[in-house]
């Protein structure tokens, strides 16, 4: 019977020993850009921008000699939905926040199952489910896909893709995303914990 039970607990652990090391190959990396000066309009950029236009699935970064063993990074993410370049977060900006998020993922996404909605359709889900998140966040947390969570955890910043880490940490501790964000796993209503 103990050997059983330690096998058993040896599998899980290695499954979750691969989940975990497919994860990390799997997230994208921001890439370094060259230093610019924030713009002064960068708060209306958030404001203005719509942040639910469709972009390409995820593509490898060539990268040269000095990028071997990079991340890959998913390519279409790297500007704001309208072709607008997303500006450097300020140094007033956190280094990490704590967020929860509501997920629906798309035919297409990453991580999305065979079964997954047609793009459109997801998006119009999140945008229903964008007015209750507004007024509460648990419940619509209840009525996202899998991967959806009112704490999902800190996160540094270099993790997500530049528009969505710029909209993150440009949120007041406790606010919602204004709109729905498209990402590469699904479309996504955001909000910073602290």
């Amino acid at each position: 019977m103990q050997r059983s039970t330690a096998a058993l607990l040896g599998l899980g652990f290695m499954a979750a020993l691969l989940g975990i090391i497919l994860i990390a190959h799997d997230s994208p990396k921001k890439p370094e850009h060259a230093a610019a000066s924030v713009s002064k309009s960068a708060p209306s950029a958030l404001a203005s921008a719509p942040l639910t236009a469709g972009r390409a699935p995820l593509a490898l970064d060539a990268g040269g000699a000095d990028d071997a063993g990079a991340l890959p990074f998913t390519e279409g993410f790297e500007t704001f939905p309208d072709g607008g370049k997303v500006p450097d977060l300020p140094d007033s900006a956190p280094s990490e926040v704590s967020f929860g998020v509501v997920q629906f993922a798309y035919q297409g996404s990453q991580f999305a199952g065979s079964d997954a909605r047609p793009k459109e359709q997801a998006k119009q889900k999140a945008n229903e489910i964008l007015e209750l998140a507004k007024h509460d966040f648990v419940a619509a947390v209840a009525k996202g896909d899998r991967g959806s969570s009112s704490d999902a955890g800190r996160i540094p910043r270099g993790v997500l893709e530049p528009p969505i880490e710029y909209v993150l940490f440009m949120l007041d501790k406790g606010a919602l995303s204004p709109s729905v964000l498209d990402t590469p796993r699904g479309f996504w209503i955001v909000r910073r914990n602290d």
